[in-house]
Parts: structure tokens; sequence; C-alpha cells
């Protein structure tokens, strides 16, 4: 991998130094291959470096020219049994090759790519440029000499991961495939949902010195076509050195890069992304990473599942609600604590407020100060979690929390109840996990809030967060979208699921462009009753 990398760093390290020979346009002139194998093969070891991974194999082959040629080709990044099998052993050992060398005289390259090759995908280029391209992504480059073009020949395969059950989006009922790092996989596990010869795939690669290739996915017809022109615009806007990740990408070309909001989606599910692509949004697959982005995003799509349109419409809802209710628990529930037991006990039950004065006396900190320990505790023995490995992690999370807790309750330092909001916080959040970093910002927020002005600093705070919300943008999309603006129709999927025979238009707001998608009349009858005569 950091041989890739460094090859890559040092072929544009010399693109970007051949400043001499601009033309009249701007445009600086490519290097070309010329008629001798020895000079091209000396100007691509001078670019690729005598790195141990990169094979050079020269033979020669026709019984009566003996026509030299070459294949250069990254150890660990192509299949061998191509190169072997289908790349040089027609050459060795086929008959056909001595009816075809009266032919090579006239035109070399198209006779050996048209009759002698049998691999699926083999491009004729002139440019040194596209041969390095082509060498450091995993193909085979074919040298001959007398000739002034080569062969890129398709024989990716490296050792990649495969189709497994993404870890970030559990289900009980639905599809368990999830996407990995290559994008030729990803491409085809959309294809695989979405059999439409409309369905679109547009690459291109963006990173100097990475060359990252990417690919924008939307379905003609149905996806707006200013939103596709906006998103290429932001992707050609990007000039950096590296992109590594999604996220990389997601930062560049987001609206508003200061909200602790995403305006970006993201799924490793192949069945989320394709009906997010069929309510007409666009994808955008990165190779190197499993989780796909998906343009435009909106606020309400955090509560919604794919396993919401696979389960009955009664409990699909009941869930849905259940996340917006832990949502909001996971935000304003240490701060309602603090609210209540610093400036307002007259709103307490007295046999509540009782209870509390009892479990608070000893305690050294004021309430705002102890929930804001108990909470970056929490936080501390979560990232613990996530970062140690898998067995050691679950065993920190879980003793970690039951030893300080209990330990900090018979301590003194903390109440009970404290110990319960905040254990109730901490389970919320991971309800909704698309915004368990944005509930983890505003629930500090709202703490400090609580703290120092009561119930009044708690709806200052709520007034500037709806304000914030409704002022975001995705692409042109309002985010509170199909509640600011108001949209009877799209109110069908948000709070609740109504029926899928019911939702017989795609969002306003994103699908406008082909709202219709399916024809009305589809809700299921029983049948009638026949006729006993």
């Amino acid at each position: 991998m950091f041989n890739y990398i460094y090859k890559k760093f040092k072929f544009m390290q010399l693109k970007n130094t051949n400043v001499s020979g601009e033309n009249s346009k701007g445009k600086i002139p490519q290097p070309k291959l010329s008629t001798s194998l020895e000079d091209n093969l000396n100007v691509l070891k001078n670019i690729l470096g005598s790195s141990s991974d990169i094979i050079y194999r020269q033979f020669s082959f026709g019984s009566k020219l003996q026509i030299n040629a070459a294949i250069i080709f990254l150890e660990g990044m192509t299949e061998k049994a191509t190169i072997n099998e289908l790349i040089i052993k027609p050459f060795m050992y086929d008959s056909k090759l001595c009816n075809l060398e009266n032919k090579l005289k006239l035109d070399s390259m198209s006779v050996i790519k048209n009759c002698m090759l049998s691999v699926g995908n083999v491009k004729q280029v002139a440019l040194v440029n596209q041969i390095i391209d082509g060498c450091l992504s995993g193909d085979t480059i074919f040298l001959m000499d007398g000739c002034e073009e080569a062969l890129v020949i398709h024989s990716k395969g490296w050792e990649t991961r495969g189709v497994e059950e993404p870890k970030t989006e559990a289900v009980v009922r639905g599809p368990r495939e999830g996407f990995c790092e290559t994008m030729a996989t990803n491409m085809t596990l959309l294809r695989r949902k979405i059999k439409n010869p409309n369905l679109t795939f547009e690459t291109m690669e963006i990173g100097t010195q990475t060359n990252t290739s990417i690919c924008i996915v939307y379905l003609k017809g149905i996806v707006n076509p200013k939103l596709i022109k906006e998103i290429k615009q932001r992707l050609n806007k990007i000039n950096t050195d590296a992109i590594l990740e999604s996220g990389y990408i997601e930062q560049f070309i987001e609206d508003a890069p200061y909200s602790i909001f995403p305006t970006i989606g993201n799924s490793e599910k192949p069945d989320t992304a394709a009906a997010k692509i069929l309510e007409g949004r666009a994808a955008i697959l990165v190779d190197g990473t499993p989780f796909v982005l998906t343009i435009p995003m909106l606020f309400i799509e955090g509560f919604q599942s794919s396993e919401d349109y696979y389960s009955r419409t009664y409990f699909a809802s009941i869930l849905r609600i259940l996340r917006f209710l832990c949502f909001f628990i996971s935000i304003f529930s240490p701060a309602t604590y603090v609210m209540l037991s610093t400036f307002h006990q007259e709103l307490i039950p007295t046999t509540l407020l009782f209870t509390m004065a009892a479990g608070r006396e000893g305690v050294p900190f004021p309430a705002v100060m102890e929930a804001g320990l108990m909470i970056i505790t929490f936080e501390i023995l979560r990232e613990a979690g996530v970062r140690l490995p898998r067995p050691v992690g679950q065993a920190v999370s879980i003793v970690g929390a039951l030893v300080i807790g209990e330990a900090a309750v018979t301590a003194g330092l903390v109440s009970g109840l404290m110990v319960i909001v905040v254990a109730l916080t901490a389970v919320s959040s991971f309800v909704v996990p698309v915004y368990t970093d944005v509930a983890a910002i505003l629930r500090m927020i709202f703490l400090i809030l609580a703290g120092m002005l009561g119930i009044f600093g708690v709806g200052i705070g709520i007034l500037i967060l709806l304000v914030h919300i409704a002022s975001l943008r995705s692409f042109g999309t309002p985010y509170l979208a199909p509640l600011a603006p108001l949209n009877k129709e799209d109110l069908k999927d948000s709070f609740i699921r109504t029926n899928l025979w019911n939702m017989s238009t795609r969002p306003k707001t994103i699908g406008w462009h082909n709202l219709r998608r399916q024809k009305p009349g589809s809700k299921p009858e029983p049948p009638l009753k026949e006729n006993s005569n």
C-alpha cells in the first residue's frame, strides 16, 4: 500500500515539474512513447523506480519475426492467472500467431488487441501518463519494439474484503449484504438492486497524489439534472493531495461546514442507497471505503431505517416515534435534571423531591458539575470501548460503567438518581446512531444553559437550535423538509410510516422532477365472494 502511494506521489511530482513545454493554449504536452522498446522501458523505469514489486518481463514472440516485447505489472495488485494464461501464453504457444505475422508489420497493436488477447478490457494508448496510471491501478502494460503505442490490459486482482453484513447498520429483517472497499463491487451491488438501463455511473479521479477513483450514481429521468450538475461542480473544485475515505469528500462539498448537523448522508447498505437513488437522490462511491454518500440529506432521514419498510406499518411507526423520543431524551435528560433540581423545585412532585434531596445529601458538587463529570466519564468509557479490541472493549465498557458508577455513589460523589439519568441518556443516544455525535455536543450545550439560566436557558437554546436547523440546506433542499416547508403528502413517511401502497409519490422536495412512484389503486382488497348460483 505504501509503495503504491509512493509511486503515485513520484509520478505526480514528475508531471508537475514538466512546465517548460506549455503550448499556445496553456496546456502541458504529455510525453509519448517512442518506437524503441529499450527507450520506453528506461522512461518507465525512471518514473516507476526500482521497487521490488514492479515486474518487468521481457520476451520475444513470432517464429519468423522474433519481435521483442515486454509486460509491466505490479505484483500483488494483479491477477497472476490472467497474466500467465491470457497474456503471456498466447504469445508463446498460440498457433494463430504464425498466420498473423504478416499483418503485424501494418498495425501491430490493433492486430494483437483484436486477434491475440482474450481479455475483456484492453485499451490502446500512446501517452506515458496513461500507461503509468494504468500500471499503478493494477493493469498490465504491454510494450512492443517498433511500436509507438502500448496496450493497457485489465488484470486487477488484489486481495479485498468480501461482501459482509455491515457492522453499523444491523437489522432484524432485510438484506444482510453491505458495501465493501472495492468500488467495482459496490457498483455491482447497486446494479443488482436497480436493474434499469437509466441507472448511470460516472467516474472521475480526485486527489493530486492519490488519484482516488470516485463514482456518481443516479437514475436518469428521476433525479433532478441540476442536482447532478451541482455535485460535479463541487467535486471539480476539490484540489487536494489525498482522498482516502468518503469523509474527505463529504467535508469538501457539504453546504454548512461549520454546522454540527450532517447535510450529506452515508450508508453501508446497498438497499438503503438504492432506495434513496429511487427517490431522486444521487450517491457517491469512493474507492477504498464501504461508506457511500447520498445527496441530498434531510433531518428526518436520521430517524428512518431500511427495516421500517420491510416491517408492518404500525410496528414501524411505533419504532420511529421511539427514535424521536430517544433523541430528545439523550439531549435534554441531564439538562432537565439540573434545571429542576437547581432552579425549579416547585415543578417536581413532593415525594420525588424528597427522594432527590435524600440522594443528593452529602454530594459535594453542584448538580451541573455532577452531571458534567458523569457525562464526560461516559464519553471516556465509550471511546475506550470503541478503540480497544472488541473482547477487551466490551469488558471495559460494562465493568467500567458498573464499577465507577457504584463506587461514585458509595463514595458520595454523585447521587444515585444522577447515575440513572446519565445511563438513560447513554442508552438513548445509541438508538439514533446518525446523530450520536450531534447529541453529544448538544447535550453539553443544554447542560451548561440549564445550569446558568434554568428553563429560560433551555428555551433560548431550543429557539436558536430550531432557527439554525431551519436555515440549513442540503444542495438546495431544505433540511427540515417536509416540516418546513410543510408538505402534507410527504408527512406519510416522517414521524410515522403509512402503508407502502399509500405512498404513491416521491418526496416533493427531492424527486419533483418525476413525482409519481406508483399507480394509484394499489391498496390490497379481499377477493369478491363468488355467487353461489
